[in-house]
């Protein structure tokens, strides 16, 4: 069994920044993909970026400049960190683990709010 274990979510103003965290912990053998979604109220889950155990990265073109993906595959965690955080990035953030045998794993979510 897997667990991810979410954190850094919170309320900010526009133009500030948070940096979500996320562990992966449990039988997980090798992860390949870790990743970071988003769902706004009302609105699907979408993609927000991605990065590969080579450190290749990808970001959905209304975050690229200003979210940053990284991991630490020593601890098995990933990162986002987000600035210049704009109001229409509230949404409930997940974090995603693929492993090398082909299985996902999603984080339980944790909220970002932006608003004055």
């Amino acid at each position: 069994q897997v667990q991810l274990v979410e954190s850094g979510g919170g309320l900010v103003q526009p133009g500030g920044s948070l940096r979500l965290s996320c562990a992966a912990s449990g039988s997980i053998f090798s992860i390949n993909i870790m990743g970071w979604y988003r769902q706004a109220p009302g609105k699907q889950r979408d993609v927000v970026a991605g990065i590969t155990s080579g450190g290749s990265t990808n970001y959905v073109d209304s975050v690229k400049g200003r979210f940053t993906i990284s991991r630490d595959n020593a601890k098995n965690t990933v990162y986002l960190q987000m600035n210049s955080l704009k109001p229409e990035d509230t949404a409930v953030y997940y974090c995603l683990v693929v492993t090398s045998k082909g299985y996902d794993y999603w984080g339980q979510g944790t909220q970002v709010t932006v608003s004055s």
